[in-house]
């Protein structure tokens, strides 16, 4: 599995197309994918990019749900809803549609970060307000995040 690596301020126009960092390019260039998905994150008013193969396998999990159970067609509906696929055109920009870039109120300002296999498209302050928390949370939800896992 590939990673995204690093944080990165970026701006978007008024037509919603957003500047990728060269860094970040060569990164999505060892993908083999040329087509990404974006869509609405379910914690974070921000957006997700995913890799077209980390998006099959995300895909398939969600596909084994029985969506005759009322609440499972609902989560579908839900987690899918806005969901584009988008490539970096010859200068180096992915579009953000309109109904994604008023989800997430990205304005000029805006921060692009990796988040493992994928990586977030966040407006600015709202980014920094997501990160300024002290180091005693951190620390606590670090512990109880990562805490139970042991290293082999």
């Amino acid at each position: 599995m590939k990673n995204f690596i690093g944080t990165y301020e970026c701006k978007i126009d008024d037509k919603g197309r957003l500047k990728v960092p060269s860094s970040l390019i060569k990164q999505m260039e060892n993908f083999d994918d040329k087509a990404f998905v974006v869509k609405r994150s379910v914690f974070q008013p921000c957006l997700e990019v995913y890799p077209m193969n980390a998006w099959d396998r995300l895909m398939d999990k969600i596909n084994k749900l029985n969506r005759f159970i009322k609440k499972n067609a609902d989560f579908i509906r839900m987690f899918t809803a806005g969901v584009k696929t988008v490539e970096l055109d010859s200068a180096g920009r992915l579009q953000i549609s309109k109904d994604l870039t008023l989800f997430a109120n990205l304005q000029k300002e805006i921060v692009v970060t990796s988040a493992g296999e994928l990586f977030e498209i966040w407006d600015k302050e709202a980014y920094e307000k997501v990160i300024a928390t002290n180091e005693t949370d951190f620390a606590s939800l670090a512990e109880d995040v990562m805490g139970a896992f042991d290293e082999e």
